[in-house]
């Protein structure tokens, strides 16, 4: 019987969590693009789905980050490693999402509001998929070495 590190419970915390984020991103492309498309026509619907997407991808970017973090950090978050590379990932996510948000601003097939709204639904619900998978990974405090 092979017993899971805290280490290998915290990846798949991470792969559960990124996986019902997905999930949850497409739910609320598909929500939003039909509610866009009754606002404000096609530019709605694809402002709901361009919004949806940018939310994943930037939550995404956060689990990402730690799992490169901990690989080469060789499992342990204590490393200058998995600081460096989880820091340089956040502040890459602000200057991507500077860059996106000018970028689509002036757009004329991006009605701003509904994509505003869109990607604040699914960053909560990518949150509230972080809580979930942690909550439901165990992980222990300390591990027991053998």
């Amino acid at each position: 019987m092979t017993t899971l590190t805290a280490t290998d419970r915290a990846r798949l915390a991470l792969w559960t969590s990124v996986k019902w984020g997905g999930i949850s991103s497409v739910a609320i492309a598909v929500i939003g693009a039909a509610w866009g498309f009754a606002v404000a026509g096609e530019f709605g619907a694809l402002s709901a789905a361009v919004g949806s997407v940018v939310g994943f991808v930037f939550t995404g970017m956060t689990a990402l980050s730690i799992l490169v973090g901990l690989k080469l950090g060789r499992g342990t978050i204590v490393s200058g490693m998995f600081f460096g590379i989880v820091m340089g990932g956040l502040v890459l996510k602000m200057v991507l999402f500077i860059l996106v948000a000018v970028a689509l601003r002036d757009s004329e097939f991006v009605d701003t509001q509904i994509s505003f709204i869109a990607v604040i639904a699914s960053v909560v619900a990518a949150l509230v998929c972080d809580v979930v998978a942690v909550a439901r990974a165990r992980v222990p405090v300390v591990d027991v070495l053998g």
